[in-house]
């Protein structure tokens, strides 16, 4: 059972939500959570909950309004990523992910979450300042950028989900996330599972099942 929930804004303005175990856990897991496109901060903390009952979560609310909610970057009238935009936004979303976890328990660990533009976010944040987390989950990515990506060694485990039946997403996205996240220095697992774009028990279970062959954990970064 939580102890608490609050809202509070970063020193750059982005709005997001804490949710904390009753007991901290300072050797524990902090989850970042990133919604999808028209959504809102706390989207992801029910499923975030399930898996992860005891652990701290920072919900970000993305930066980018939308007709019914809002994203973590612009898209282009013809859909196309806007990856000067989304580059620009990594400061944000740093800023963001340090001024919630300066509010917590020092964690061993510290999980990034994201689902369709907010997966695409994190596959940026992965790419660009994987200093920061421990692992990450993508479910329903694309990759971020078009450049040759860049590679900084840094061995975080990531979990890469895919839809056969995406109509959202063109095929191949995911697998091409995934290798790009490959060539920045990541160990990736993708997965194809026979879903839509949205998030399924499939996906939960298959989370599940890889983040607790984490258990033994990787060794922290310094997330200081």
């Amino acid at each position: 059972m939580r102890s608490w929930t609050r809202s509070l804004r970063s020193p750059l303005g982005t709005e997001l939500v804490l949710s904390v175990p009753a007991v901290a856990r300072p050797t524990g897991t902090t989850w970042v959570l990133l919604h999808g496109s028209d959504g809102h901060e706390t989207d992801l903390l029910p499923l975030a909950d399930r898996l992860a009952p005891d652990d701290a979560k920072i919900a970000l609310r993305g930066t980018e309004p939308t007709p019914q909610g809002y994203a973590h970057f612009r898209r282009r009238p013809d859909r196309s990523l806007d990856e000067d935009d989304l580059r620009a936004r990594i400061a944000l979303l740093t800023d963001a992910v340090d001024h919630g976890s300066a509010q917590l328990a020092p964690a061993a660990h510290r999980f990034v979450l994201g689902f369709s533009n907010g997966a695409i976010a994190a596959a940026a944040l992965l790419e660009l300042r994987p200093d920061l987390f421990t692992a990450g989950v993508l479910i329903r990515p694309q990759p971020p950028f078009q450049s040759e990506p860049v590679g900084t060694g840094s061995g975080v485990p990531v979990l890469v989900l895919d839809a056969r039946f995406d109509a959202r997403r063109t095929v191949g996205d995911g697998l091409r996330t995934a290798e790009r996240l490959r060539a920045a220095g990541a160990v990736v697992d993708h997965v194809t599972l026979p879903v839509h774009h949205g998030i399924t028990a499939l996906d939960e279970d298959a989370i599940r099942r890889w983040s607790g062959g984490l258990a033994s954990g990787p060794v922290p970064h310094d997330l200081g």
